[in-house]
């Protein structure tokens, strides 16, 4: 058994397998050690002189650095922040604290405690008067803005 001798086609099919292996088990963490293996594959298919303790070095690494590329690169940039899709329903009635007041044509800008439709800052048009840090209830959503009310202590108890 001394003179094992790892292929070049050993590390692509099993990359191959392991990427196969991501489509039964979708956790999208196999898919980058099935990359890994793949590049080990290539790196011997170039260099078949690379110890066995080598290949699996550069396999752990190449693994690790595809699980730390997608985690701290693509999977951040793929998260989905439009509000599109998204039932405005969700948002009727939710409150939310003035942060800059309506000025002309340029409209009010509210905050909610915790995101609402992938945001937590919105702008709104109010008909009542409302002044920086009181209360509105969101009444609809036109676009990228929300139509709301001022909260008073009688609507507070509704929502």
């Amino acid at each position: 058994m001394d003179d094992f001798q790892m292929l070049y086609w050993y590390w692509l099919v099993f990359g191959m397998l392991l990427i196969l292996f991501e489509l039964a088990i979708p956790s999208f963490t196999i898919l980058w050690f099935g990359l890994g293996a793949l590049v080990v594959g290539v790196l011997l298919l170039l260099a078949p002189g690379i110890s066995l303790t080598a290949q699996i070095l550069i396999w752990i690494i190449a693994s690790a650095v595809f699980v730390l590329f997608w985690f701290k690169v693509l999977k951040p940039r793929m998260t989905d922040r439009t509000k599109a899709g998204i039932s405005r329903e969700a948002v009727l009635g939710e409150t939310a604290m003035v942060t800059r007041l309506p000025e002309g044509d340029r409209r009010g800008e509210m905050r909610f405690a915790v995101p609402m439709l992938g945001s937590d800052i919105w702008s709104f048009i109010c008909v009542d008067e409302v002044a920086v840090g009181e209360r509105v209830m969101v009444q609809d959503v036109s676009g990228n803005t929300m139509m709301v009310k001022k909260v008073t202590n009688q609507s507070a108890g509704e929502g």
